[in-house]
C-alpha cells in the first residue's frame, strides 16, 4: 500500500487508536511490576523464594506462548481483514482473568493465580499485535512516527496515573490503616488481607474496558482480507524467506541476536526487580508503588538525555551505555541485603529510621533503581533507532517484524532460569544474578556489531 492510497482517519479515530496504549499500560505497571507481583511473592506463597519461583515460571510460560504464536498472529494481522473482533476476543480473556485476581487472597491456590496472570499477559500481548497492525491504515507514512510516539507517551502517563491512584487512595499501611495521604483506603480495602493489591486486577480490567471503547467506536478497521488458513500459510512463507535472507546479512543478524539476548535480561529485570525488593525488605504496597513512581519519573529524564546522545554519538553508543548501567544496577541489586551492599564491602547500620525506605540498605536499593530508571527507556528506544538506521525504507516492514520476533523469541528464558535457580538453590539472590549473564553476553556481541548494522564489520 502506497502512502497516496492511505486516507487519513478522523481525529476521533486516531485518538481512539492511541488510547489503546493508555488503556493497556496499567496492567503492566500495577499488576505485573509494582503492586500485585510483589504482593504475590511476599505474601501469597509460604515463603518469598517459593513465590518468586512461581511468579518467574508464570512470566516464562506466558513468554513461551507469545514467542511461539506471535509470528503466526502477525501474519494474520497482515493478511486478514478486520482486527477488532480479534482484539475483542483477547480483551474478554484479559478482563476476565484480571478480575479473577481479586480472589488471590493469602493462602490461595498459587497455580490458579499464576494461570490467570499468565493468560492475561498472553491476551495483552496478542491484543497489541492486532492493534499495532491497524496503524498503517490510519495515517500516511509520514505521520506514523508521530502518532506512535504520542500513543507510547499516553501509555506511560496512563500507567503512572494508575500507579499514583493505587498508592494514594488504595494502598494503606497494615500498621496504621491509612494511605500515604493519611486517608482511609477507598472502599474500605483491608491491607491485612491484601485487598489493596488484589484490587489492582479489577482496577486494571475496568480501566482497560473503559478506554478501549473509543477504539471500537471511532477507529476504522479493515473490511476484507483473505481467510485465516491461507493468511497463515502466506505469512509463514514470507517469514521463512526473510529469516533465510537475514542470515546472509551478518551485521543485522548479529544485532538481532544481541538484542534478543540483552532484551531478555532487560525484561526480566523490570518484571522481577520489584518483587525481589518486596521479598527482601518486606516493602509495603505503598513503598513498592513509590519505588515504581520514582523509576518512571527518572525514565522520562533518561529518554530526554538519550535523545540528545543518540543524535550526536549514535544509537549503538546509547545502547551500550544503557546496558552497562543496567549491568551495574543488577550487580548492585544482587549484592544488597539488610545491612550491606556490594556483597558486604560496604556495610550499613541495620537501624530503621522509621517511615518509608527507613534503612540504609533500602536507600542503596533506591539508588540502583535510579540507574535502572535512567537506562531502561533508552536501551529500548535506541535499539529501535539502531534497526531503523540499518535497513532501507522498502524493507523496513518485514525487518521490523523480525525485530519484534527477536524481542519475543526467547522472552521466557531469563524468567525460567531465574525461577529454576531460585527453586533449586532456595536463593532469590542467586536467581536474580542470571540477569547479569544475559546483559553481559548481549554487550559482548553488540560491541563487535557494525553501526549501522548493514555496514561491513571493520
Amino acid at each position: 500500500m502506497t502512502e497516496m492510497a492511505v486516507q487519513r482517519a478522523s481525529g476521533r479515530g486516531i485518538w481512539g487508536w492511541m488510547l489503546f496504549d493508555w488503556a493497556a499500560q496499567p496492567f503492566f505497571t500495577v499488576v505485573t511490576t509494582f503492586i500485585f507481583g510483589p504482593y504475590f511473592v511476599s505474601r501469597m506463597a509460604s515463603n518469598p523464594e517459593t513465590g518468586q519461583a512461581a511468579w518467574g515460571y508464570g512470566i516464562a510460560a506466558a513468554g513461551l506462548v507469545i514467542a511461539v504464536l506471535s509470528p503466526i498472529l502477525g501474519s494474520i494481522a497482515d493478511q486478514t481483514g478486520p482486527r477488532k473482533p480479534w482484539i475483542a476476543f483477547f480483551a474478554a480473556i484479559k478482563i476476565t482473568c484480571l478480575s479473577l485476581l481479586w480472589f488471590a487472597a493469602p493462602g490461595s491456590n498459587l497455580f490458579l493465580v499464576v494461570l490467570f496472570f499468565s493468560l492475561a499477559s498472553v491476551a495483552a500481548e496478542f491484543s497489541t499485535v492486532f492493534n499495532d497492525s491497524m496503524m498503517p491504515r490510519l495515517v500516511p507514512k509520514s505521520e506514523i512516527g508521530r502518532i506512535s510516539n504520542i500513543a507510547w507517551g499516553l501509555g506511560y502517563l496512563g500507567g503512572m496515573i494508575a500507579l499514583i491512584f493505587v498508592v494514594a487512595v488504595m494502598a494503606s499501611s497494615p500498621e496504621t490503616g491509612k494511605t500515604i495521604l493519611g486517608l482511609d483506603p477507598i472502599l474500605g480495602l483491608d491491607p491485612k488481607l491484601g485487598e489493596d493489591a488484589r484490587a489492582t486486577g479489577p482496577l486494571s480490567a475496568a480501566w482497560y474496558f473503559l478506554f478501549i471503547l473509543p477504539m471500537f467506536l471511532f477507529t476504522p478497521d479493515a473490511i476484507k482480507g483473505i481467510p485465516i488458513r491461507p493468511a497463515v500459510r502466506e505469512g509463514l512463507s514470507e517469514l521463512k524467506s526473510t529469516l533465510t535472507e537475514v542470515r546472509k546479512r551478518s551485521g543485522i543478524f548479529r544485532f538481532l541476536v544481541a538484542r534478543m539476548i540483552y532484551q531478555d535480561g532487560v525484561n526480566a529485570l523490570l518484571s522481577l526487580g520489584g518483587t525481589f525488593a518486596a521479598a527482601m525488605f518486606g516493602w509495603s504496597i505503598t513503598e513498592i508503588g513509590l519505588f515504581g513512581i520514582i523509576l518512571n519519573v527518572v525514565a522520562i529524564f533518561g529518554c530526554w538525555i538519550a535523545a540528545r546522545v543518540d543524535t550526536s554519538l549514535g544509537s549503538k553508543m546509547v545502547v551500550l551505555i544503557a546496558l552497562v548501567m543496567l549491568s551495574a544496577a543488577t550487580v548492585g541489586v544482587v549484592s544488597t541485603g539488610p545491612g550491606y551492599t556490594l556483597f558486604g564491602a560496604l556495610p550499613f547500620s541495620a537501624a530503621d529510621s522509621g517511615g518509608l525506605f527507613g534503612t540504609a540498605a533500602e536507600k542503596a536499593y533506591i539508588f540502583y533503581g535510579l540507574l535502572i530508571g535512567l537506562a531502561f527507556g533508552p536501551v529500548q528506544a535506541s535499539s529501535r533507532s539502531y534497526m531503523a538506521r540499518s535497513v532501507t525504507a522498502a524493507e523496513s516492514g518485514r525487518y521490523f517484524g523480525i525485530y519484534a520476533l527477536a524481542g519475543r523469541a526467547t522472552s521466557f528464558l531469563a524468567p525460567f532460569l531465574f525461577a529454576t535457580i531460585t527453586a533449586v538453590s532456595g536463593s532469590a539472590r542467586l536467581g536474580m544474578s542470571v540477569i547479569i549473564l544475559f546483559l553481559g553476553v548481549g554487550i559482548a556481541i553488540l560491541v563487535r556489531t557494525p553501526y549501522p548494522a548493514d555496514r561491513p564489520a571493520e
